[in-house]
């Protein structure tokens, strides 16, 4: 990909937008490359868990606005029946994906991050609605997204100010789940991802997208939703063999399962 490197290791696929002379930021090509990737990540048996990323320091600036600037040809699509901007925020996985924040991730940059499921920020981690500034609308899931991660007023905060977050506000509000040293993301995510490997796979996977799924459900349709995954994951046979795994000892009081 021209845009895109992507890495595996073992059940992990890192995937780095590699723009750094725009700080990443994302034209109509590398959107359509990383809704390629992610749709091959999620249709490869032998990957687990993917974690996406930047090149040289910056996470992604968003959108690049020269490929939507008057007088140059749109490189993001714009059609309201069409994909979302940069691509991924209707796009739908079924594994975990976990973002590596170095430097700013802004704009459709923060919208990126926010799609994965978790937020692994390093102490250089600049998140904010910097398009806010230029009049570019957030398109890409941010208003719908960051609310549901950090609350209504948190996220209108961002959403109306624009303001920076830095890595230790992003944490304290829930938008980043691990602070780490400066240039320790990827490190730190990949290690995460990698632990994430080791799990039954069927029933985390389904605990995972029961949570995402009640969100547009009422409470008792959540419920059932919950129980009926439940009951396939227990119709699978993972969670006969991990009781079979408890009772012979192993990964009692906490401890990792071999």
């Amino acid at each position: 990909m021209a845009n895109l490197t992507l890495a595996r290791n073992d059940a992990v696929l890192t995937i780095t937008i590699n723009r750094p002379e725009v700080r990443n930021a994302i034209d109509g090509p590398t959107a359509g490359e990383m809704t390629e990737a992610l749709h091959s990540f999620d249709g490869d048996d032998s990957l687990s868990v993917a974690v996406v990323t930047g090149a040289g320091g910056t996470f992604c600036a968003g959108a690049d606005l020269s490929t939507i600037a008057p007088g140059h040809d749109r490189g993001l699509s714009i059609e309201p029946d069409g994909p979302a901007p940069l691509g991924f925020a209707r796009l739908v996985v079924g594994k975990p994906v976990i973002a590596a924040v170095e430097g700013h991730a802004v704009a459709g940059g923060l919208e990126l991050a926010l799609w994965c499921d978790m937020r692994i920020a390093s102490e250089t981690a600049i998140f904010g609605v910097f398009c806010r500034r230029f009049g570019v609308p957030l398109m890409d899931g941010g208003t719908v997204r960051l609310p549901r991660i950090v609350g209504q007023g948190n996220a209108l905060d961002m959403i109306l100010s624009g303001r920076p977050v830095d890595a230790t506000e992003a944490l304290r509000m829930g938008l980043a789940q691990r602070m780490v040293p400066a240039g320790a993301a990827l490190v730190a995510a990949q290690r995460i991802a990698r632990d994430l490997t080791r799990l039954p796979q069927t029933c985390m996977r389904s605990d995972r997208l029961s949570a995402y799924e009640q969100w547009s459900l009422d409470l008792d349709g959540a419920l059932q939703n919950e129980m009926q995954r439940g009951l396939d994951v227990i119709a699978s046979g993972e969670t006969g063999e991990g009781a079979q795994q408890f009772r012979s000892g192993s990964g009692r009081h906490g401890r990792p399962v071999p």
